[in-house]
C-alpha cells in the first residue's frame, strides 16, 4: 500500500467509526478528492461530513476549532502546508489555548494537515517545512507523516491528546509504499518510534522525521559503501513534544554520535529542540555535540536542479556526517 492509500483509508474508518467527525478543506469533496487526492471517495461515502470550504485557512480552522470546542472532532486539510501561516492566529491564540483556559480542561479533538516540504518544483510558495515555527506552543502537538507508522494509528493517537494537533505530511512521501526497507536495513517500529538499523554497534544515531527518511537512508547506504560508516536511523511520528524514550536513549548510548536531520531551514527548529534535550540527557556520554543537518537558507526554485540544491538531500547528509566523524 502507498502512504497516500493508506491515510485515505485511516480517514475512511475514522469516519465510518466516529459520527461527529467532520473532514473540512478546500476542493477535498469528488471528484476532484483534494490537490493530492487524499480524500478522494470520502465526501461519496459520508456527503454530509466531508465538506468543501472557501478559501481562507483561518477560517477552516476556526470552524474546526468551534466544531472541537463543542464536543465533536475535525480534521482539517490545509491544501499546501505554506498556507498554514494564514491558520496561525487560530492556533496560537484560539484553538491550543481553548483546552485549558476556561477553568477546566476541555477536550479539543481537531487535527490540521499540512501537505509540505519541496521535490515536487512548486517554487517558493508551495514548497516550505513550516514544522519550526509551531514548536514550543502549548497544548499543540506536532505531528509527521511517515512511511513507517500507519496512519490509522497516528490518527486514534492525536485525537487521544484531545488537544489540536497540526500533522505535517511530506508531499513526496505519498506515492512511497508503506514499510519499505531495502537490504541490508533492517526495520522495526516500537511505541511511535521507527528503527532502521544494520547492527547493534552503529557509529552514529540519525533523527529524522518521515519526510527526509529515505534521503537518509540513501546517505547511510553510500556512507556504508563508500566510507564503512554505519548508522541507526529513529523517524519519531510525534515531533513536539518530543519524547526521549527508551529507544533514544539506548541508541544514543551505545553510539555517542548523534545527528539530526530535517528539511526545515536553520534558526529556531525542531532539531535545535531534539539537540538540547539530547544534550540534557547525555551531554557525558556523548563524543561531541549533536550536529543538525538542514536546508539552506533562501526561497525555494521552481526549477528541479536549483530546487535540489536549495534542499537538504543525500549529498549534504553524507557529507555532513563524513566530515564529522572522519575529519
Amino acid at each position: 500500500m502507498r502512504v497516500g492509500e493508506n491515510l485515505n483509508t485511516a480517514l475512511a474508518t475514522l469516519l465510518a467509526r466516529e459520527s461527529d467527525l467532520y473532514v473540512l478543506g478546500e476542493d477535498v469533496v469528488d471528484p476532484y478528492g483534494g490537490a493530492f487526492k487524499i480524500t478522494r471517495g470520502l465526501s461519496t461515502r459520508f456527503p454530509d461530513r466531508v465538506l468543501s470550504t472557501p478559501i481562507s485557512e483561518s477560517a477552516i480552522t476556526g470552524v474546526a476549532a468551534g466544531l472541537a470546542l463543542s464536543g465533536d472532532l475535525a480534521i482539517v486539510e490545509i491544501m499546501f502546508g505554506d498556507f498554514v501561516a494564514l491558520a496561525f492566529d487560530q492556533l496560537l491564540n484560539f484553538a491550543s489555548k481553548s483546552v485549558s483556559m476556561y477553568g477546566s480542561r476541555l477536550p479539543m479533538r481537531m487535527v490540521v494537515r499540512c501537505p509540505v516540504g519541496g521535490g515536487r518544483g512548486y517554487g517558493p510558495t508551495h514548497s516550505q517545512s513550516p514544522q519550526k515555527h509551531f514548536v514550543g506552543i502549548p497544548g499543540l502537538p506536532l505531528y509527521e507523516l511517515s512511511p513507517f507508522h500507519d496512519n490509522l494509528a497516528v490518527f486514534e493517537e492525536m485525537f487521544a491528546h484531545a488537544e489540536p494537533c497540526v500533522f505535517f505530511e511530506d508531499k513526496v512521501l505519498y506515492t512511497r509504499r508503506m514499510g519499505e526497507v531495502e537490504p541490508p536495513f533492517s526495520l522495526e517500529t516500537t511505541g511511535g518510534v521507527a528503527r532502521v538499523f544494520l547492527d547493534a554497534s552503529p557509529d552514529c544515531v540519525i533523527i529524522a522525521p518521515g519526510g527526509v527518511a529515505h534521503r537518509v537512508l540513501a546517505a547511510m547506504r553510500s556512507l556504508l559503501v563508500e566510507e564503512e560508516i554505519v548508522c541507526t536511523l529513529l523517524v519519531p511520528s510525534r515531533l513536539y513534544p518530543f519524547d526521549v524514550s527508551d529507544t533514544f536513549d539506548r541508541e544514543v548510548t551505545t553510539a555517542r554520535n548523534v545527528f539530526v536531520v530535517e528539511e526545515s531551514t536553520g534558526g529556531g527548529t525542531w532539531g535545535a529542540e531534539v539537540a538540547h534535550l539530547v544534550h540534557q540527557r547525555h551531554w557525558g556520554r556523548l563524543a561531541r555535540p549533536v550536529s543538525l543537518i538542514h536546508s539552506p537558507g533562501g526561497v525555494i526554485p521552481t526549477a528541479a536542479h536549483l530546487e535540489r540544491a536549495a534542499l537538504v538531500n543525500e549529498t549534504t547528509i553524507h557529507s555532513a556526517i563524513r566530515k564529522t566523524l572522519r575529519g
